[in-house]
């Protein structure tokens, strides 16, 4: 392990961490919440001061990034983002302990939206925004944003987003990765900013229009009403239904519809079975809603397709109390957990793709068995899949399954019913937040004690990391001293 490169590294991230406190200390400043808004401006100069110190003795020798240190920056990155961003919820009293504030915290950067708030309007207005803000980051990932400033070498990019990055594979939309960075940000921003407009036509305050955009744009989940999206207006809610399907589908594919290649965009697999699940899965709930009369026909499809684009996209806003919902539709919300968003967007999941690249490895089993001598290739965006993509994706699969059947069998220790614990792990380890039964849209993971904590924070950090970077950490040979 290069320590030096892994300290400069987790030394910039906390100097921007100190920059991005700041955002919420200005808000503070703005609504008069001045004791709050100086605990913020003082958890930013630490971050700031420990993050120099961290970086300062980084020199050129160390500027190539393998691939070790990258996965190893980045998971433990993420760690370090969440521990300080926790301090400012302790010291406000908002959040009395350090454990339950360290679990909204890395609820917020991986865009989970899982919450230990029974009454989150009791919290300031920098504290909601600090909250928000969190998906923001963690929706493209900080490291991505990072991209295009850290002094590294072109390869060593490469590391860093291969780590970061969601989905089986980087697809890199220019030749050079940080560039790549630069256009997944550009869009990223542009897209945040269009929906704040149209959130301000249907009557949200800027505040209400920014603080429910990060969500949307990041798909996080944490709202600033304690009935979430329940008493918003239809508008507003087919607004945030439109931007987070958007926000699901990979980056790719507005980079080639801005670039004037509409008919590669077209050609897009993922995208458009990405739609195709959205769409069936809103057309079957609201057909099983309508079934027990529960809502007129125009309230049926809006909360059909609400709840289906905010479960498959992962963002986890709840219009409606899902948890009562028929079985039927129940169910189909859990399927959808697992699928996921497209690859390279900032939903979570195992990702449409790999469930299409499943399929198509299936299907070409089965003609294996009836035509032995046949040689068939599996195809994604009309290229053949690469076998590396092909081993790492069942690798993946296995390893998804392996960890998430321990992570129930350690949290059914509480002893609390098995819909609550299936879907308390779904919900963080998918990255999606509400579950269903005690963990349901109208409830929260504070009553669980901190052990089981502690196993769902694991969940949510393997989940917006595609496991592996989480898993390096545990292995002794990546910690060794590598030789300069």
């Amino acid at each position: 392990m290069n320590f030096a490169i892994l300290s400069f590294i987790i030394g910039f991230i906390l100097q921007f961490e100190a920059l991005f406190l700041l955002l919420p200390w200005i808000v503070g400043m703005i609504y008069g919440e001045y004791h709050v808004a100086l605990i913020y401006l003082a958890t930013a100069v630490v971050c700031f001061i420990l993050g120099k110190l961290l970086s300062f003795r980084h020199t050129g020798r160390f500027k190539e990034l393998y691939v070790r240190e990258g996965f190893t920056a980045v998971a433990l990155g993420w760690f370090v983002m969440s521990v300080f961003g926790a301090i400012p919820f302790v010291l406000t009293g908002e959040i009395p302990f350090y454990i339950d504030a360290l679990f909204e915290t890395i609820s917020g950067f991986t865009t989970t939206g899982s919450s230990i708030l029974s009454d989150v309007e009791a919290l300031s207005y920098a504290s909601l925004f600090w909250r928000s803000f969190t998906h923001w980051i963690g929706g493209m990932g900080v490291l991505v944003f990072l991209l295009s400033l850290l002094p590294l070498t072109g390869g060593s990019h490469v590391n860093l987003m291969k780590a970061e990055s969601p989905g089986p594979s980087v697809g890199k939309l220019v030749p050079k990765v940080r560039q790549t960075a630069k256009y997944l940000y550009i869009i990223y921003f542009a897209l945040t900013m269009i929906e704040v407009i149209f959130l301000l036509f249907g009557g949200m305050n800027l505040f209400e229009a920014l603080t429910t955009s990060f969500g949307t744009a990041g798909t996080g989940g944490f709202a600033i009403w304690n009935d979430g999206f329940v008493s918003v207006s239809p508008y507003n809610q087919w607004v945030v239904t439109i931007f987070m399907l958007l926000f699901g589908v990979n980056f790719g594919f507005y980079f080639l519809i801005l670039t004037g290649k509409l008919r590669d965009a077209l050609k897009f697999e993922e995208v458009r079975i990405y739609f195709i699940i959205v769409i069936a899965a809103a057309v079957f709930i609201f057909i099983n809603l309508r079934h027990f009369a529960l809502y007129a026909p125009a309230e049926g499809i809006r909360q059909a397709f609400f709840q289906v684009a905010s479960i498959i996209t992962t963002t986890g806003f709840a219009s409606a109390d899902f948890n009562l919902w028929p079985e039927t539709s129940r169910t189909i919300l859990v399927l959808l957990m697992f699928i996921g968003a497209c690859a390279g967007s900032t939903g979570g999941g195992i990702k449409v793709s790999r469930f299409i690249i499943a399929c198509k490895s299936f299907i070409k089993e089965i003609i294996s068995y009836l035509h032995p001598r046949s040689v068939k290739k599996i195809k994604i965006e009309g290229k053949p899949l690469e076998h590396e993509t092909l081993r790492a994706t069942n690798v993946y699969f296995m390893t998804y399954m392996v960890i998430f059947a321990v992570s129930v069998l350690l949290v059914s220790i509480e002893n609390k019913d098995l819909v609550t614990n299936f879907a308390a792990v779904a919900a963080t380890f998918n990255n999606i937040g509400p579950g269903l039964s005690l963990v349901g849209p109208m409830a929260n993971f504070g009553h669980f004690t901190d052990f089981t904590k502690y196993i769902l924070m694991f969940d949510m950090l393997a989940g917006r990391l595609e496991i592996f970077p989480m898993m390096l950490l545990f292995c002794p040979a990546v910690w060794k001293r590598r030789r300069a």
